[in-house]
């Protein structure tokens, strides 16, 4: 294997082999991180829960992209079947994992209201919020974005990486 552990090659490769499974699990998850954070920072309307202040145009693309990278990264964890004369493929790269999880929970923090994070408003209090930390967020976006192509970039190259053949 190269020094590299992403490749855009690799990872295509990886997706072209994925059974329908995998497909599943990666649309549920996406959908799972829609509703996980969606939900309650209103960018999906919902009764549950309220925002103080309007969900600006980049929430959406922001989420769908979220969603998407994170159901592909969390597809990765399924472990396709294995022919026995096939390869089992590699197990990925822990700090992609980590990766995809910072990735997920900046984008949480990137759509949410910027006046209803507690945490935001203990350090900053409302103004700071509005003032400092609400012009930051679509920073935080294109952030937690890059971790997350970056973490599934890394997760489908190490697939078809480092195959391990079955025992006999």
């Amino acid at each position: 294997m190269s020094s590299s552990r992403r490749s855009l090659v690799r990872a295509g490769r990886s997706l072209r082999a994925w059974r329908a499974g995998q497909w599943w699990v990666a649309g549920l998850g996406a959908l799972a991180t829609a509703v996980a954070v969606g939900v309650p920072t209103v960018v999906v309307p919902n009764p549950l829960f309220a925002r103080s202040v309007p969900v600006q145009w980049w929430n959406c693309p922001v989420l769908a992209l979220t969603s998407v990278l994170a159901g592909l990264v969390l597809s990765t964890y399924v472990r396709p079947p294995v022919p026995e004369d096939a390869d089992a493929g590699g197990s990925g790269d822990a700090r992609a994992g980590r990766m995809g999880a910072v990735g997920g929970v900046l984008s949480f923090l990137a759509v949410g209201c910027p006046v209803c994070n507690k945490l935001v408003l203990v350090l900053l209090g409302a103004s700071g919020a509005l003032a400092y930390w609400a012009p930051l967020q679509p920073l935080v976006a294109l952030a937690s974005l890059a971790l997350l192509a970056e973490a599934a970039l890394r997760r489908l190259s190490t697939q078809t990486a480092c195959p391990v053949v079955p025992a006999a």
